[in-house]
């Protein structure tokens, strides 16, 4: 006797997947019909893109179970996932950019003919493909010379070459034009009337409402609920998304100075037309989803990407930096949310990486004073209660708040007048999180600017002055104090205000 009902295609029971002690699923539950359209939707962090790598053998579960055609199965590769039937689209596109896009489509099951693979008959299928997901385009392309929406395309055709029962697509539309998105819908209404099942990952509520038969909500790593879309409104969803007591209240910042920075009209990799000021002491938050582009703009401000158009006004001059140790000469820091990768020298100790980005200032000729580091470490391994045995301690064997400490403590030695912050709280404990709130707020009064990057809505209410809501790129809302809530923030991020989408 099976786990399933006659109806039911996928069968999830109380999955758990953690990393390093941080739970990315906690006991998450779903149920897929067969030709049924299954929305899977979460803030950013609820696990859907982890419960869709383990359903694609891309990473392995901890505990649970999943029923599959009736039967239990354990996927340890991706390889067995589309042996089952089950294809995925992941969020971050796995395409070969120097291949073509037959190669890329048939790469791994390529077949063969008397020692040959042959060649027009690939090409004949995926021009059928192709058309399938409305391209018209050369299938010998090399797959560096289209786009990002014809690359996602070009993974949906993939995806269609295997003949799946079930097609999990991870944000399957989030570089494509409103043409293509009809497109898309098209194909998944005809994969539907065939009776294959899609699992379709979003953050476009709307457009999550328009396309699927019910909807299952994530929060936190857990399993939230499911209701038919049918019944549901865009508010219902939201509800579901981000139901959640705050147990913070906002400590009102009464130090705000006159306005410091002025940005209008930033463009750049990732975002357009962004503008926005920033006051004296004030805590600014930009909230928003995945590839909204908050990050990006960030980046280009501070000189570490390219800026096409816009203009920066700092302290009333007119400036735009070339580099990161240009914006660090002008009294800009940036603690870049990937610490590991991008802040911090795993094996050197704390007092090495403290004094990084101080190395000009505390030489003696060709040499680092070493005294000189060693105050400069200890003054902010005290003030940051950094828990080590001691400043020589290696980074790589200290918590993740307390690497995190060590990043802050490096770019406050700069004494910076703008701190730009970019999910300091991420992957760290309670305790971290309280004790880098106070810093902020402390580092607020002081006179200190914060722009604060953040995906988690409490984090934004309970320490946002006011609020930029970013969406695709562009700035959808500015929120003064008053207006800063979850559902508000999540409207525009999602870019369904009123119910319709922006």
């Amino acid at each position: 006797m099976t786990e399933r009902g006659d109806d039911r295609l996928l069968l999830v029971k109380d999955l758990c997947k953690s990393y390093g002690g941080l739970n990315a699923l906690a006991g998450v539950c779903l149920d897929v019909r067969l030709g049924e359209v299954h929305a899977v939707v979460g803030e950013n962090g609820a696990g859907k893109s982890t419960l869709m790598k383990i359903l694609g053998g891309a990473i392995r579960r901890d505990s649970g179970t999943v029923f599959f055609k009736g039967h239990e199965v354990e996927f340890h590769t991706p390889h067995d996932s589309i042996r089952a039937g089950i294809s995925v689209i992941h969020q971050e596109l796995s395409v070969l950019p120097k291949m073509s896009i037959i190669e890329n489509i048939y790469m791994g099951r390529m077949p063969s003919v008397m020692g040959g693979v042959p060649w027009k008959r690939l090409e004949k299928r995926t021009i059928e493909l192709l058309g399938q997901v409305g391209l018209d385009i050369n299938p010998h392309l090399q797959m560096n010379d289209l786009s990002i929406s014809q690359r996602q395309l070009v993974e949906i055709a993939k995806a269609l070459s295997k003949d799946s029962s079930l097609i999990i697509m991870d944000e399957p539309n989030s570089s494509l034009s409103e043409h293509e998105t009809d497109t898309l819908f098209a194909l998944i209404r005809s994969l539907k009337e065939r009776g294959v099942s899609v699992v379709y990952v979003s953050h476009k509520i709307e457009e999550v409402l328009r396309i699927s038969d019910r909807v299952t909500a994530f929060k936190d790593g857990a399993y939230v609920g499911t209701v038919e879309s049918a019944s549901a409104t865009v508010d219902d969803i939201i509800r579901m998304m981000i139901g959640r007591e705050l147990t913070r209240e906002y400590v009102p910042n009464s130090s705000h100075g006159p306005v410091l920075l002025k940005v209008k009209g930033l463009s750049g990799g990732g975002f357009e037309d962004v503008s926005f000021e920033l006051g004296r002491g004030e805590v600014l938050c930009f909230a928003g989803l995945v590839g909204a582009g908050r990050s990006e703009t960030m980046r280009a401000l501070f000189g570490a990407d390219p800026i096409r158009a816009g203009e920066i006004e700092f302290e009333g001059r007119r400036t735009r930096f070339s580099s990161p140790k240009q914006a660090l000469q002008n009294g800009f820091a940036m603690v870049q949310e990937d610490r590991k990768r991008l802040s911090l020298f795993m094996n050197l100790d704390i007092m090495a990486n403290i004094g990084m980005a101080q190395l000009p200032r505390i030489r003696r000729g060709l040499a680092v004073d070493r005294a000189r580091l060693r105050e400069l470490s200890q003054r902010f391994f005290a003030a940051l209660s950094i828990k080590a045995r001691s400043a020589y301690q290696a980074v790589r064997d200290l918590s993740g708040g307390n690497q995190q400490k060590v990043v802050l403590a490096r770019w406050l030695a700069t004494n910076p007048k703008i701190l730009i912050l970019d999910e300091p709280t991420h992957g760290i404990d309670i305790g971290a999180k309280s004790e880098i709130y106070d810093l902020i707020r402390r580092l607020a009064g002081e006179g200190v600017s914060i722009i604060l990057i953040s995906s988690e809505l409490p984090e934004v209410i309970a320490m946002a002055d006011r609020a930029v809501v970013m969406h695709e790129g562009r700035v959808a809302a500015t929120l003064p104090r008053g207006e800063i809530t979850e559902h508000t923030i999540m409207s525009y991020a999602t870019g369904n205000i009123g119910g319709k989408p922006r």
